[in-house]
This record gives structure tokens, sequence and C-alpha cells, in this order.
């Protein structure tokens, strides 16, 4: 049974890590990691991101202008920034590292030691992956909910509230870590060869002929 699950598990590995490298790309640029809905004008929403910041209007669509200055973002967006190039390019680097190591790739067939350490470095770059992905929209979660809630703040001021990018990096994370498991799973499975067997069979009938002619008088 490990013969036949070991390669499923391994293709359903590789692509929900894939998923997860896509959305997580897709969070990066997406703008809507902050959204703010204006009571005074509600045909007016404006949306913050980690590039750029948006207003969407009813009638005109949506009207971005990229930041000025890396400097000038909050701490959160600046190591936000950081933390999502890290996430993709560990995630490009674990699906590089793990396709060379698929058993259903014959390049390296014979060689399974390396290919499981392929393997096994490709789901660990997918955990990091997905780490690194879930820290920055959960800090940004984090401080958004700290400002909602900030007493100091006048309540005639308006608040900004969580955007689907949050969400997308959430499952972007989720997803990364799962396909990172899947694979390391495998690599715990113990694969018996049919060349092994074959060997082994005819060193044991070897072994049986050698005895019974010492036997025979």
């Amino acid at each position: 049974m490990a013969l036949v699950y070991q390669p499923v598990m391994q293709l359903s590995g590789i692509l929900v890590s894939l998923l997860g490298w896509v959305l997580s790309c897709l969070t990066t640029y997406l703008p809507q990691w902050k959204n703010l809905n204006l009571e005074l004008n509600e045909l007016e929403i404006w949306t913050m991101g980690l590039w750029q910041a948006c207003v969407v209007q009813e009638e005109g669509g949506m009207q971005c202008k990229d930041f000025d200055s890396f400097l000038a973002l909050p701490p959160e967006l600046r190591i936000s920034r950081i933390l999502m190039f890290f996430s993709n390019g560990s995630g490009l680097l674990g699906l590089l590292l793990s396709g060379f190591g698929l058993d259903c790739l014959k390049i390296g067939e014979r060689q399974q030691e390396q290919k499981k350490r392929l393997l096994l470095f490709g789901g660990m770059l997918f955990w990091i992956s997905g780490i690194t992905a879930i820290i920055p929209v959960s800090w940004v979660a984090h401080s958004t909910v700290q400002e909602f809630w900030d007493e100091n703040i006048p309540d005639i001021v308006p608040r900004w509230d969580f955007g689907e990018a949050l969400f997308v990096g959430w499952l972007a994370g989720f997803c990364l870590i799962l396909g990172g498991s899947l694979l390391n799973c495998t690599i715990c499975s113990t694969e018996v060869h049919p060349s092994s067997v074959h060997y082994a069979v005819a060193e044991q009938q070897d072994h049986c002929q050698h005895l019974e002619t010492e036997t025979r008088p």
C-alpha cells in the first residue's frame, strides 16, 4: 500500500504547496490588507496594502497611489514586505527542490537517498515559507485590532478593518505548511524496491542449495 500512496501523497503535497505559494505571491501585491469605510461617504472605500493605498469609488472605479518612501511606512508594513519576499523566495526554492525529489520523476531514479533529502529540504522550506507568510498578516491584523479598540482615538475618527488580503495570506500559510507536512510524511514511510527483493530471494535460494549439498551423504 505504501508503494501506491507514496506518489499520491507527494503529488498532493506539491500541488497544495504550489497553491499556497501562488496565494502568498498574490497576498504580497494585493492592496486590500486594510479596509476603511467612511460613514460620511459610503460610496468610497479606502484600502491599504504593502505597496500602495487605493480608493474604490462606486462610479469612478479604483484609483491607487504608490507609497513615496519605504522608511515612511509603519513598522508592521515594512517588516511585512521583507517577510513576504522571504516567504515567496523560500516557497519557490522549495518547489524546485521537492520537484526533483519526486518518485515519479525518472531523473536520479537510482539515487533514492538524495531524492529523499531533496524532499526533506523542500518540505522544510515550505514550512518556513508558510510561517513567514502567517507572521506578517497576523501582525497587521493584531495592530489593526489594537487601533480599532484604542480608547484614545475619538469615536468620530474612522477605523481601519481587516482586508481580504489577510485571509488570503492565512490560507497561503496553511497550504504551505500542509504541503510540507505531506512531503515529509512520505519520507518516513519505508519503501522496498523490487530489485532488493529479487536479490534477497536469490540469495536465500543459493543458501538453501548450499545447505542441501552439504547434508547429502
